[in-house]
């Protein structure tokens, strides 16, 4: 075997090793601890796409379109430290405006545990749906790649606001009364 096939082969060996590492490194979505602007989908002003999940008893649960409540949709995983700063927030949010929104919370399962996220829904007593998105679709529909992120959809199904980190409680409620 002449030289030049020697690096060839191994030039090619190096290559396809190189390719196997990039096809199994799972990309971590960013954790932010506060409000972030910049240019996200679904926008502020459009409408937000309507998604099917299963919830955590494997029932499909429907989001999206027109309906008689504004929807908060948040975007969240057990690890991150901001959502569970916010998780008591959200299910107090649930209990005092629950007859003017419905929120839904959405596990990143991609990037999580099933059982981390199970027993964090356990640990804050959440009684709002939780639904799983396990291959990372819906996630990725929303542009989501820092946790938490939130929408909050108007009833006609148009996106009037979205944060991605923590706001106070105090700053939702204002939020929920200006749109709903």
């Amino acid at each position: 075997m002449n030289r030049s096939r020697v690096w060839l082969i191994c030039a090619i060996a190096i290559l396809l090793a190189g390719f196997a590492v990039y096809m199994e490194t799972d990309e971590e979505p960013v954790v932010s601890a506060g409000p972030v602007s910049g240019e996200a989908k679904p926008k502020v002003g459009y409408t937000a796409p309507v998604f099917e999940l299963p919830d955590l008893n494997d029932q499909a649960i429907r989001v999206g379109g027109t309906g008689d409540k504004l929807v908060l949709i948040n975007f969240w995983a057990s690890w991150c430290g901001p959502c569970v700063m916010e998780a008591p927030d959200l299910q107090e949010l649930h209990e005092a405006y629950g007859d003017k929104v419905t929120i839904v919370g959405v596990n990143a399962t991609k990037f999580d545990r099933e059982r981390e996220a199970r027993q964090f829904v356990d640990e804050y007593e959440f009684t709002f749906p939780v639904l799983m998105d396990r291959k990372g679709m819906v996630t990725e529909l929303y542009r989501v790649s820092e946790f938490p992120t939130s929408l909050l959809v108007d009833r006609m199904g148009i996106v009037r606001e979205r944060v991605t980190g923590v706001i106070p409680s105090s700053k939702w409620r204002t939020l929920i009364d200006k749109w709903s």
